[in-house]
């Protein structure tokens, strides 16, 4: 993964990866968000339209290309995880009601 990051390194791995990274950037995902697919089945269509181009990648795919496949999925998940913590925190936050007691007017006795 540090080879990826590093810059004027050329490797195989840069060019799955950019490969990887376009069609995933022109997949019209959130068309099948919003028909009523959820993620998996999204992917599971992802990989099989394209599948010609996953095939030629394997072909050439080495044990560095598969250690950067197990970092970035670990990447993912981490983001995965960091999503949901936002998501419950900022449910929690709707549900809390703030009380200002300064504008609270004083009963008289």
């Amino acid at each position: 993964m540090k080879k990826i990051v590093r810059k004027g390194i050329n490797n195989d791995s840069e060019l799955w990866l950019d490969w990887l990274t376009r069609k995933l950037n022109s997949y019209e995902a959130f068309k099948d968000f919003a028909s009523g697919q959820n993620p998996a089945d999204v992917a599971e269509k992802f990989i099989e339209v394209n599948s010609l181009g996953i095939s030629d990648i394997f072909d050439k795919f080495d044990e560095e290309d598969k250690d950067t496949l197990d970092q970035f999925q670990k990447l993912t998940e981490c983001e995965c995880h960091v999503f949901r913590i936002l998501k419950k925190q900022l449910e929690f936050r709707n549900k809390v009601t703030f009380v200002d007691f300064k504008k609270r007017e004083k009963v008289k006795k």
